[in-house]
This record gives structure tokens, sequence and C-alpha cells, in this order.
């Protein structure tokens, strides 16, 4: 899960902000930021002693939920006396758990500035919940500078329709809504005319982009923004196997703006499992769509989602679905053991699986990843890259196209794009090394 962990306050009122789960949150959370900063609001670390803490909560697992419970309670163990604000996925179905002085969840999070001053008047708990099933418009945040991230996230769509039988997701998020094309271009635009080369599309379900708009989808938003000068390149955080279209298939042959790299979840490589999961493809579908992406770009990385331990999931089950992640090929395989969620189908089902089985199985597709990533990195081994410089823990990267995070053996300035040639990967770690070729850099 992502962490965003930044506290924003005024010369008199100092606010804390823990962002967990998703890049949607991430996104949330730096509008929240963005906008608090904006009216003269002190930015300092979150666990220093704040006036007010914000919790942006995560609610995808039952671990999620026990963070986002943990980090609530922590707040007032930094200052007592302290505001507790509570938004997001948690406590859009568990705001009666949280002990908060505002409970929000995950509509109206741009009155943030509205709800703080209503409770300094009133100093009465305010409590704002609504049924977002029935909600049919998207809440507007535009964002033109980031405080963390040499990328810059823009989320485009919220809501999920699936209805995937393990996922409380279109509970606690709604229905699809999505952003105007116009506005979305706009931000874009604003975005890269403040220096930001890279651009990371966002939503709960964002390969359903433009489905309640009128006359746009996915494919056409990102027709327009490649067209935008200056922008080196857009990342899709995530889609969904069966929407990529064929017209994104040609945006991804023809248009060098579009990252060499796709997250794509499978989340099970299991036909039986799948159908319980009520994904909507099956494994020959998802095997012969990668196959087809692939030909398109011979340096295109594949990451995905996996769930293990889903009910039901037999010993059968499980080695079909090794042998159907050999066949893809991953780079990297993220995996987590089925976690049983509270009102949704699967949490309902008899056939539990034992979490000793879970364990085992996840550390078995863990080794298959780390074997996976191995040979994809090392494919690179003496070859030249080109990507988007950073800096993390005092240490300077490039992020290539194709997602291999390359750590220098020099500084260099964020936001940069350099080539780099790929001298060594880790045996231990998988971690690649590199050194700059100059005369790329520009």
């Amino acid at each position: 899960m992502g962490l965003l962990d930044i506290v924003i306050g005024s010369d008199s009122m100092r606010v804390g902000i823990y962002s967990l789960g998703c890049k949607v949150n991430i996104y949330e959370s730096e509008y929240v930021t963005y906008l608090l900063k904006n009216h003269g609001y002190e930015i300092v670390p979150y666990d220093s002693v704040a006036d007010i803490y914000i919790i942006n909560t995560c609610s995808v697992t039952n671990e999620a939920d026990k963070k986002s419970r943990k980090i609530i309670r922590q707040a007032k163990r930094h200052n007592p006396e302290a505001i507790v604000i509570v938004m997001g996925c948690y406590s859009q179905i568990n705001s009666s758990m949280c002990d908060a002085d505002i409970v929000i969840g995950n509509r109206d999070k741009s009155k943030i500035l509205d709800y703080i001053e209503e409770y300094f008047a009133n100093n009465k708990k305010i409590e704002k919940i609504y049924n977002l099933r029935n909600e049919i418009s998207f809440e507007d945040m535009n964002i033109n500078s980031f405080e963390s991230h040499t990328r810059a996230f823009v989320k485009i769509q919220d809501g999920c329709n699936a209805f995937c039988s393990y996922c409380i997701i279109p509970y606690t998020r709604g229905a699809i809504r999505s952003k105007k094309k116009e506005d979305v271009i706009r931000e874009v635009t604003n975005l890269v005319n403040n220096g930001y080369k890279e651009i990371v599309l966002t939503g709960i379900h964002t390969g359903k982009y433009g489905m309640d708009l009128k006359d746009t989808n996915l494919e056409d938003l990102l027709r327009e923004l490649v067209k935008i000068d200056n922008l080196y390149k857009i990342r899709l955080s995530s889609i969904e196997i069966n929407e990529i279209t064929s017209g994104i298939m040609d945006l991804i042959k023809n248009n060098e703006k579009l990252a060499s790299h796709l997250h794509i979840p499978i989340q099970s490589g299991s036909d039986d499992i799948l159908s319980s999961m009520n994904r909507k493809y099956d494994k020959k579908y998802f095997i012969d769509r990668v196959k087809e992406i692939k030909k398109l770009r011979s340096d295109i990385s594949i990451t995905t989602d996996l769930i293990v331990g889903f009910p039901g999931e037999t010993d059968d089950n499980f080695n079909e679905t090794i042998k159907t992640i050999k066949e893809i090929g991953f780079t990297k395989i993220h995996t987590f053991p089925y976690s049983v969620r509270d009102n949704t189908p699967a949490g309902r089902m008899k056939n539990q699986v034992d979490d000793r089985i879970k364990k085992k199985r996840v550390k078995e597709i863990l080794k298959i990843s780390f074997e996976l990533e191995k040979e994809y990195y090392s494919k690179y081994i003496g070859c030249e890259l080109e990507g988007l410089s950073e800096e993390r823990h005092d240490k300077s990267f490039v992020l290539t196209s194709n997602y291999i995070s390359v750590i220098l053996d020099e500084k260099i300035d964020n936001n940069k794009v350099v080539r780099v040639k790929i001298n060594r990967v880790d045996d231990n770690s998988n971690q690649v090394y590199g050194k700059i070729i100059k005369s790329g850099e520009r």
C-alpha cells in the first residue's frame, strides 16, 4: 500500500495528513494538502504535535481496516487536544466506528476547509456520509503542483460497477463517475506547463473512464493527451485486460508518449477461480491479449496483481495459476493472500482456505515473481534506456519507460530526462544499477 506522510498548518494551526491505500487516495490527499497550503498553512512532519490530524483511510482488506484504526488512534496520542478528521473508504462504511470530530466518506473531501471552519464555529461533531451508489457527479479536484512527487498523478475517474465477489470497493467508492475530458486536458496541460514531464492517470476503475459521459472514453482521452506539447510520458496506474481496446493498442504501438509499462490485474490464473471471483475474462483471453500487446513493443513490461487462497482454491487451481503466470511472463507479480471482507459474496463462501496454506502459496508466488523480474531486468544489462530522474532515500534513480528503477552511480537533479546504461542486476535484491550516458541528457 502507498503512503503519503505530510502535515500542513497555518501560523496558528498545524494540520497532519496521513494517507493509506491506492494512488487515488494519494491524489486526494495531495489535493487536500494543496488546498490548505494555498490558504496559508505550514507543512510539518506528521508525527509532530499538530492541531488537526486528517486520516485518509483505506478498506480494501481487513488489514487495511486495522491499519486505518491504528492511525486514527495515533492522532490523539500525538496531541490529545487535536481535532481528528477521518475520511476515505474505511469511514465510508464504518463511520460509527470512527472516533473522530469530523467524519466524511468518499464525497466532500474538497469541502474540507468548510468543515474545519464549521467545526470551529459550532464545536459539534460533523458526520457526512452519503450513499455513493446513487452518486452521479464526479467531485472535481484539480492540482497544479505536488508536494512530494516527481510524477504528477491525475485522478480521471471514481467508482466501480464490476462487483468482483471479493471486493468491497464498489460499496466504498460508489458508481462510476468520470472527470470531464476538457477538465482532464486542462489539468494535465497546467501540470506540464509547471514542469512535470510524466503524468500518471489514476482512478478506481480507470479503463471505464467516460462510460458515464457522452461521446468519450479512455482511448479518446489518451489521443488528446498525447498531443500536449512537452509531455514526456503518460502512464496508466492500472487497466483491466478486457478494457485495452484496439485503439489503445494502436497508441501503444505508434505513440512513444505512452509508457512501455502496463499494470494489468489477473487475480487468478485458474478459470474456476476467475469465475468464482466474477472476473470478466478467462485465462485464454488474458494470455492471448497479452501476447498481442507484447508484439506491439518488444520492451513492454507487464506487471499484475494476484490473489491466492481465494475460497475454493484447490492445489490443482493453484498449480494452474502457476502455469498461467509463467506462460504470460509477467515482469512482477504483486501477490496477496485472500482476505475475508464482510458484506461481499466471497466473504459468505463456505470453502475458505486455511491461513497456513495461503502463506505457503504467497511465498511460492513471490519466489516465481523474483525470478521473472530478474529474467526481465537481466535482458537489459549493457543496454541504454531512457527515463526520468528522481531522488529517493538520498540516492538518484532513473525510472525508465518500461518501469525499471535504475540506481545511479552519481547524483542528478530530479525531473531530468536522461539515458542510462544498465551495468548490473543484484542477484540477491534484483536492484538494477546503471550509469548516465551524458550525451543523452536533456
